[in-house]
C-alpha cells in the first residue's frame, strides 16, 4: 500500500491549505488555482487532500460514480439499471496529463468490445472518472488550447457530450478543477482563469526554521511512512471531521445584508468584471464561517478570503506595478477607514 504524505503534516502555506479545504467543502466555489515557485508543495498538497476527503456513496458498477440519491442526474448506465446498489468509495482525484489526447479526456469507442462482440460501447475518459471528485492539472498554464476548450465547455455545463465514431452519449461530469503551475513558464488563458473560484500564489519560505521543519518532516516520512502517517492520524481525523461538519452546517449559515453589501462594495471598488467575484466571495466567506463554527458570516470572514477570491479577477493596468494582493489590501483598508 502506497502511503500519501498527510495533509496535516504540511508546513506553512496556510492560504493554499485553506483554499483547498474551502473547495472540498463547497464544490460550487469553482476550483483552485495554485501558482508559484517550483518545489513549494503544490502537488503534494493536492494529493494529500485526496487522502483526507471523507468517502462518498456511489452506485455499484457505475463508471461515473453516480450519487444513489440523485435520480435526476443519473448517467446512461444508471438510467438503464433497475436496481441501484449503493457502495462506499473514495472521492476520485484524477490527474490530467499535459499530453493527454482528446479520446483519453472525453472518452471514446471501446475498440475491444467493438472487435470482440461487434457492438458499439463507450469507454469513459478522465472526465468521467473525475465526476463528483477533483480533476488535477499540473502545469495548467502549459495545457494545449484544444484541451482548455474542452475543459471550459464541460466546466460550464457540468456534462460531457460525445458525438464521434457513431457514438452519441451524454454523461455528468461535475468536478472541482485544481490547477498548479509556475507563472514564469507562461500565463493562463483568461477564459480558463475566470473559471477558478480561488487563486493562490505560493512562495518559497524564507524563514530558516520553517525550511528546517519541512526537511525534517519529509525525511521522517521517507524513512518510515507508516510511523509518520500514524503520528498525524489524529490531526487527519480532526480535519476530516471539520470537512464533514462544515458541509452539514453550510446551508444554515446566515449571510446578513450588511455583509452582502460589503461584498458588492468591495468588488465595485476593485472594478472586477461581472458578478463571479461577488458570488465567489459570498460562497467562500460562508464556507469559512462554517469552518469556524459561526452561525452567520461576518465581514472578517469576507476580508480573510478576499485575496484568494479576487486576486485573479482584477483588471490589469499596464501602468500599475502593485501586485494584486496589495491592491486588495489597500481597498480593504480604505473601506475600513471610510
Amino acid at each position: 500500500m502506497k502511503h500519501v504524505y498527510p495533509f496535516a503534516a504540511l508546513v506553512g502555506q496556510d492560504d493554499m491549505k485553506q483554499a483547498l479545504l474551502i473547495a472540498a467543502i463547497d464544490p460550487l466555489i469553482g476550483g483552485v488555482l495554485v501558482f508559484g515557485d517550483r518545489g513549494t508543495g503544490k502537488s503534494t498538497a493536492v494529493r494529500s487532500l485526496a487522502a483526507l476527503l471523507p468517502p462518498m456513496q456511489a452506485v455499484k458498477s457505475c463508471p461515473y460514480q453516480c450519487d444513489p440519491q440523485q435520480q435526476s442526474s443519473a448517467c446512461p448506465y444508471c438510467k438503464g439499471s433497475r436496481k441501484r446498489q449503493s457502495i462506499t468509495v473514495a472521492v476520485p482525484v484524477v490527474d490530467l496529463p499535459l499530453g493527454a489526447t482528446e479520446d483519453r479526456v472525453l472518452g471514446a469507442l471501446d475498440l475491444q468490445k467493438a472487435l470482440r462482440e461487434g457492438v458499439k460501447a463507450f469507454e469513459p475518459g478522465l472526465l468521467a472518472k473525475a465526476h463528483r471528485g477533483f480533476l488535477y492539472v499540473d502545469e495548467v498554464n502549459l495545457l494545449e488550447d484544444h484541451l482548455v476548450d474542452l475543459l471550459l465547455d464541460v466546466a460550464a455545463s457540468g456534462e460531457n457530450l460525445i458525438e464521434r465514431e457513431g457514438l452519441s452519449l451524454r454523461h455528468p461530469a461535475r468536478f472541482v478543477l485544481v490547477g498548479s503551475g509556475n507563472p514564469e513558464e507562461g500565463e493562463l488563458r483568461p477564459q480558463l482563469l475566470d473559471r477558478f473560484g480561488l487563486s493562490i500564489d505560493v512562495k518559497t519560505p524564507m524563514d530558516l526554521e520553517t525550511r528546517l521543519e519541512v526537511l525534517k518532516r519529509r525525511d521522517a516520512f521517507d524513512q518510515d511512512p507508516v510511523a509518520f502517517c500514524a503520528h498525524y492520524e489524529s490531526q487527519q481525523q480532526a480535519l476530516q471531521a471539520l470537512i464533514v461538519k462544515a458541509r452539514a452546517s453550510l446551508a444554515s449559515v446566515a449571510l446578513p445584508d450588511e455583509v452582502m453589501r460589503y461584498i458588492a462594495q468591495l468588488c465595485m471598488k476593485l472594478g472586477t468584471d461581472g458578478l463571479r467575484g461577488e458570488l465567489g466571495l459570498m460562497r467562500a466567506a460562508r464556507v469559512l464561517s462554517a469552518m469556524r463554527e459561526h452561525s452567520e458570516t461576518s465581514i472578517q470572514d469576507v476580508i480573510d478570503v478576499a485575496p484568494s477570491v479576487l486576486s485573479h479577477r482584477l483588471r490589469r493596468d499596464p501602468l500599475e506595478e502593485s501586485a494584486s494582493a496589495s491592491v486588495i489590501a489597500r481597498a480593504l483598508r480604505d473601506m475600513a477607514n471610510a
